[in-house]
């Protein structure tokens, strides 16, 4: 909470009825039961302070016992301090000094993911996969995922030791990283395949990212000599990020109509995002790459995609994040991130816990996999205290989790053959007939 901040418990009153119905009975009792909580939460603070081995501080205890409420609700609410909520506000900015390493906690050991390209974790060979089991001389093991973050990035020119296990390693590794301003661009590898076929890769949906999309797309286009003839959207290995810039990117490429929409228990979570004709792009071919690494806003968009039949959704299946966290100030430095509704595509799916299943399902490599720094075979579903999915859709999960060239190749592919397959369906020809060849796929991306 921070030096000179006190702990706010803030307890409803019931007022005087002239009429007690039967719904004012039921808050009068739970307001009683809301006392005797607390008087238990109380009696307990008190009991501590007196016994416990050492000296400790009411606003450290305060403190944990928030921290621990919100773990108890699910895996995305936390209690943010000051500085972990400065941290979520750069994360939004995507510029901070730091190591540029994505990271996770898996089995509550913290892990990373992948080293981000051209920062100084990869130039010092930090590798996906690898166990931080400690920063600096603090051990990580049951350390929250903000809280590693915080330790992690640290001002320009300052030096941090991390302690790394590496699988098939019997050693521990020593690596002395030190911090850089890391830049995260949100959109990335655009490129044109055939003189054609336009790749572009959302990173993940920060302040401007589709700001910076619509510029990537423009250049795509001028390179091909006016419209493209299609268009792959990579968000494999996309963690989400802002709800507003995932409507604004599918809104690059739907006319009208609902994009997503939330609800929750109150009426500030329930909302509808729709698509505009102004500033939608060209309808031209379409394929969304996805993986198990995609989550949140990427699902979002891969959703609305799907459900408007804008796009052909490629890869495996998605994480299965489908819930809106709301970022609830405390004070005027901490705050709460807590989780206020469940988003739902144009057709009124949840995805919670269970994900976006691809139209076309392609696995990758199983090297390729392995070397692209997937999410370690975790989804939504694996998380401990996750939400279900209250429509009581099974998880229809699709396998591998990230991939190489392979699904790319074959979103190429797709593209390549769009108007063969279209001049079948519109002449009713025989489609057991063979096809021409596919002209063949690049072998890089």
């Amino acid at each position: 909470m921070g030096s000179g901040k006190a702990a706010l418990l803030a307890v409803a009153v019931v007022g005087a009825l002239l009429f007690l119905s039967p719904a004012a009975l039921n808050i009068a009792s739970a307001a009683r039961d809301t006392y005797g909580q607390l008087e238990v939460f109380a009696n307990t603070l008190s009991i501590i302070r007196k016994n416990y081995v050492e000296d400790v501080s009411n606003e450290h205890l305060i403190e944990g016992a928030i921290e621990g409420m919100m773990r108890s609700l699910d895996p995305h609410s936390a209690y943010l301090t000051p500085e972990l909520y400065k941290e979520l506000q750069v994360d939004t900015r995507g510029t901070f000094g730091g190591l540029g390493i994505e990271i996770t906690l898996r089995d509550d050991v913290l892990t990373i993911i992948t080293p981000l390209e051209d920062t100084p974790a990869s130039r010092v060979g930090v590798k996906p996969g690898d166990q931080i089991i400690k920063i600096g001389d603090t051990v990580t093991k049951g350390m929250p995922l903000m809280k590693a973050v915080s330790l992690l990035r640290g001002p320009r020119g300052t030096e941090v030791v991390l302690t790394l296990r590496r699988k098939d390693v019997p050693e521990m590794i020593e690596v002395a990283i030190k911090r850089e301003v890391i830049n995260v661009r949100s959109v990335k590898g655009s490129k044109l395949y055939n003189d054609r076929y336009g790749y572009v890769r959302v990173v993940q949906f920060q302040e401007g990212t589709a700001t910076e999309l619509e510029t990537a797309l423009a250049q795509l286009d001028e390179e091909a000599g006016g419209v493209m003839q299609g268009l792959v959207l990579d968000l494999r290995r996309n963690p989400g990020g802002l709800l507003n810039q995932a409507v604004k990117v599918s809104d690059l490429f739907i006319d009208a109509g609902l994009i997503v929409y939330t609800d929750g228990r109150i009426d500030t979570q329930k909302q509808r995002f729709l698509a505009h004709d102004e500033g939608t792009r060209p309808d031209v071919p379409m394929v969304v790459l996805v993986d198990g690494g995609s989550a949140s806003a990427s699902e979002i968009v891969a959703g609305a995609m799907q459900d408007h039949d804008r796009a052909v959704v490629l890869g495996t299946q998605t994480f299965g994040k489908g819930s809106v966290q709301t970022i609830l100030p405390l004070d005027s430095a901490s705050a709460l991130r807590l989780t206020t509704a469940r988003y739902y595509t144009p057709s009124g799916r949840s995805i919670q816990a269970t994900g976006i299943t691809p139209d076309v399902v392609v696995e990758p490599t199983v090297v390729l996999a392995r070397a692209s720094g997937d999410r370690l075979g975790v989804r939504e579903s694996d998380l401990p205290a996750h939400m279900e999915n209250e429509q009581g859709v099974s998880d229809l999960s699709a396998g591998g989790e990230l991939s190489g060239d392979l699904q790319l190749e074959r979103a190429l592919d797709l593209l390549k053959t769009w108007k063969v397959f279209s001049r079948y369906q519109t002449s009713g020809a025989d489609m057991s007939e063979p096809l021409p060849a596919a002209v063949p796929a690049p072998s890089g991306n």
